[in-house]
């Protein structure tokens, strides 16, 4: 069989990209589901619970989850995640299972100071904590000693 020198330069063209192209897009589709993997087996849900409101005129709403990420666990809240707006609002763990409106300050540990009024948002737990004696978070204003809302982490 005849080729003419266009049919040849055309399929040695072929190949040459072939050989060039394929390896890299399979080791990227590889390493893409490698690495969805890996975030698949790094994260593990504890808990789930969502946000009950405590006399309040503004209703919290979303949900927090506790997580184990990297070997560390968080509270994370979801994208859903809204609640009233005031003075030094804190992220407490508290010992009940529900937070009154005001709370003993034996009776709960602050987390953080709450990073914004709405949204996603993930705050660590430290190590030393533990969740056993613990049984919900709640979003607290320090200055006024008022819970905005809790939800339970069991």
């Amino acid at each position: 069989m005849k080729l003419n020198r266009f049919t040849v330069f055309g399929l040695s063209s072929l190949l040459l990209t072939s050989a060039i192209v394929l390896p890299s897009l399979s080791s990227q589709v590889w390493a893409n589901q490698t690495a969805d993997q890996l975030i698949a087996q790094e994260v593990s849900v504890l808990s789930s619970s969502n946000f009950i409101t405590v006399e309040q005129d503004h209703q919290t709403t979303g949900q927090v989850r506790v997580i184990r990420l990297n070997g560390k666990r968080y509270l994370d809240f979801d994208s859903e995640f809204t609640t009233a707006q005031g003075p030094d609002v804190q992220i407490i763990l508290y010992r009940g299972n529900k937070v009154p409106l005001n709370v003993s300050e034996e009776d709960y540990i602050t987390l953080s100071k709450l990073k914004s009024f709405n949204g996603s948002q993930r705050y660590e737990i430290p190590n030393n904590i533990d969740l056993d004696d613990l049984k919900s978070v709640g979003i607290w204003c320090r200055k006024f000693n008022v819970t905005f809302a809790y939800a339970s982490l069991s």
